[in-house]
């Protein structure tokens, strides 16, 4: 289970150069995570890297397109591990499920906020 919150107060300005910062929980070890919105195209897209958390790099692009039922949000991440060659290996044994799980968490969390009927 992922706990997770946003503990920058909002509501947020979302615009480019906006920071948000999240504490989440993974394996029961404390995360603190700082990412900053590199560019946003507001009802298109925006893009968020890291300034400070788990990985040496994360670059995450959020487009947003018209769809039948509404809006459609997709998702692409970049990122890498510290550590090199044991990065490696922890991404294969643990952090690209980890990192799945975050995302499912979020489609779970974004489908209730945006339920309809």
């Amino acid at each position: 289970m992922i706990r997770f919150r946003v503990v920058t107060p909002g509501p947020i300005a979302v615009r480019r150069g906006t920071m948000i910062e999240y504490r989440l929980r993974l394996h029961d070890m404390p995360i603190r995570w700082l990412t900053r919105i590199e560019s946003w195209q507001p009802g298109r897209c925006f893009e968020d890297v890291q300034l400070r958390g788990p990985y040496r790099l994360w670059h995450h692009t959020h487009t947003l397109a018209p769809h039948d039922a509404g809006t459609s949000m997709r998702d692409v991440v970049r990122y890498s591990l510290p550590l090199g060659a044991l990065g490696r290996l922890a991404h294969a044994a643990v952090v690209r499920r980890d990192v799945e799980h975050i995302f499912d968490f979020r489609r779970a969390a974004v489908a209730a906020r945006f339920r309809t009927g």
